[in-house]
Formats: structure tokens, C-alpha cells, sequence
């Protein structure tokens, strides 16, 4: 791609999976617009345990023989959906006194975190429709009784196999204890999935951590249109990263649109306002589909549209 820039609509936890975002060149411009989209996630939380990190590649701190039934999850989940306030965990990329989080943490020292508000708009479990997605979730593991011989163990599509004195069941009973669920949450920016978890497990009298992290989706982007890490690096080895470029108009797919006749539309392009709203930014489409710029509030040019816009799955 020559000399373009290049920019991430985003981050991923070291465990996590799923959609990032790729700007290249003028389409880093729009990369804030993905760092503030909401994003959709697939997380397994397995209860008992809770690591210093939130997630399975810490160590354990604290532990709790409690498990929840399939009831009590549904229950509790209502208090986490809608606006809510979460504390970051300590292995974070938050600034501290202008130091990262998780250095601060790795090198030992306590961190203390303010609490932020996000918005959950949807949060649900394997039976209100929950881990659908591709990364194959939807499961949950129920605890075997001591002693009792485990049955054949289904699995549940795309999910984990089932450990020793474990079963899978394809539907659950509302009343036996678990030790994982599934859950699937539409969420706000800024949203840590890790906290959202070790919140859950705590409203339902345990403690917990995730052990699956995957993103199916970001702002307009899902896993539909995601390439893999191993896929990128070899379209880039052979030259042919403009291939599987997108187009700027989809990153622009969530706002409204606006054609306007020709003669009005004639200033589009320099940024001229369309329309009696000016307290609205409308990205002016052409008739071939090109968005040769946004009209709106202030007096710079716009640039004809020649950026791209690329989404990119992060593992597999």
C-alpha cells in the first residue's frame, strides 16, 4: 500500500477473538467513529474463580464453591441491561498518572480505577437467544454431582469440549448448578467485558472470570466480512491488500444519507450546506454510490472520497 497510513477502529483483550477494524489511508479519519461505535460480544464466563486480570490468563485471588443455576443467571441479568456503572480492571490500557494501567499493575503496585458509566442494550443467555453467533457459543456446562458417572457428552456447536465429570446438554435445567454460561452482549463504548463478567458472578453470590472473548461485531462491521491475521498477511506478501479493501460508504452505513438534486448538490464536495439543518452532518452519496464528501457545520473543503475501509478479523 505504499506510504498510507493506517489506523485500528479499536482494541482486543489478549484472549479475545473476533472483528478489528482496519482504516487504510483517508479512512483513518473515520477511525474515531469506530472507536465509538458499539460493538457486540460472545463471553464465558466460568464461575468459581476470579483472576487478577479477569480473564483465564491470570492467577486466581479469590474462590467460591457457589455455583448458579441457569434461573438465577436469567434473573440477575435484567440489573446489568441499560445504563450501569462498571469499574475497569487493573490490567487495563486506562491511564494512571500518565502510566498504563496494566504496567502499573504488572509491576505490583494496587490500582485504582474510577468507575465509568456504559450502556448495555442487550444482554442474554443461551435461552433468551444468546452465543448464536460464529464464534459457536450459546453453551454452558453443568456441575456433575461427586461421584456420579458423567453421560456421553454433547456438544454444543463451536463450543468447548467438556472437561472430566462434565456434561454439555443442548438444553438446560433451570435448576442445576453451573459452572459456565455463555452470554451474549450488545454494549456501548468503552464497555470491559471483563468487569461486566466479575459483576455478574458477584450478583449471583460467587465470583468468576472469562475464559472466552470474542467480538462478532463492530459498529457496521461483522465477522461476515472479516479476514484472518494469516489471510492479511499473505494478501499483503503478494500485493493484493486491494482486493479485499471495502468501501468508504461502508463505514458510513449507520448514518443517514442524503442524494441531493444535481444543482443543490453542485457544492457538496466543498462542504456547502444542504438543507435548512445545520446542526446535522450528512454524508452526500453520489449517484454511483461515491461519497465525495459530508456537508454540515464549518467552512473546510471536503476532499473527494477516495478512502477505504477495511475489516479484519483478529484471530481465529
Amino acid at each position: 500500500m505504499g506510504s498510507s497510513r493506517w489506523g485500528m477502529g479499536g482494541t482486543l483483550d489478549p484472549l479475545a477473538t473476533g472483528v478489528l477494524p482496519i482504516a487504510v489511508g483517508e479512512a483513518t479519519k473515520l477511525a474515531g467513529r469506530m472507536l465509538d461505535s458499539d460493538k457486540i460480544y460472545d463471553f464465558t464466563v466460568m464461575f468459581g474463580v476470579q483472576t487478577d486480570t479477569l480473564d483465564a490468563e491470570g492467577v486466581g485471588i479469590a474462590t467460591s464453591h457457589v455455583r448458579p443455576t441457569l434461573a438465577a443467571v436469567e434473573a440477575v441479568l435484567a440489573q446489568f441491561t441499560g445504563p450501569i456503572s462498571q469499574v475497569p480492571p487493573a490490567y487495563s490500557a486506562l491511564k494512571v498518572d500518565g502510566e498504563r494501567a496494566y504496567d502499573l499493575a504488572r509491576a505490583g503496585h494496587e490500582v485504582v480505577l474510577a468507575s465509568r458509566d456504559v450502556t448495555i442494550h442487550s444482554l442474554s443467555s443461551p435461552v433468551r437467544g444468546g452465543g448464536t453467533s460464529a464464534a459457536g457459543g450459546g453453551g454452558f456446562r453443568e456441575r456433575s454431582a461427586v461421584g456420579e458417572s458423567p453421560s456421553t457428552p454433547v456438544q454444543v456447536d463451536g463450543g468447548p469440549p467438556p472437561r472430566a465429570g462434565e456434561e454439555l446438554r443442548d438444553a438446560p435445567l433451570p435448576h442445576t448448578p453451573l459452572e459456565e454460561v455463555t452470554l451474549t452482549a450488545h454494549v456501548s463504548k468503552g464497555t470491559y467485558i471483563r468487569s461486566l463478567a466479575r459483576d455478574i458472578a458477584i450478583a449471583l453470590g460467587t465470583v468468576g472470570h472469562v475464559t472466552m472473548l470474542r467480538r462478532t461485531k463492530a459498529g457496521p462491521f461483522d465477522l461476515t466480512s472479516a479476514i484472518s491475521l494469516d489471510k492479511l498477511d499473505e494478501l499483503a506478501r503478494g500485493n493484493a491488500l486491494e482486493d479485499v479493501l471495502l468501501p468508504l460508504r461502508v463505514a458510513l452505513d449507520d448514518i443517514p444519507a442524503l442524494s441531493p438534486h444535481p444543482r443543490p448538490g453542485r457544492g457538496a464536495p466543498t462542504g456547502a450546506y444542504l438543507g435548512r439543518d445545520r446542526r446535522r452532518r450528512w454524508p452526500i452519496l453520489r449517484r454511483t454510490g461515491r461519497c465525495p464528501g459530508r456537508a454540515g457545520r464549518g467552512r473546510g473543503r471536503r476532499r473527494p472520497g477516495r478512502s477505504r475501509f477495511q475489516s479484519v478479523m483478529s484471530r481465529t
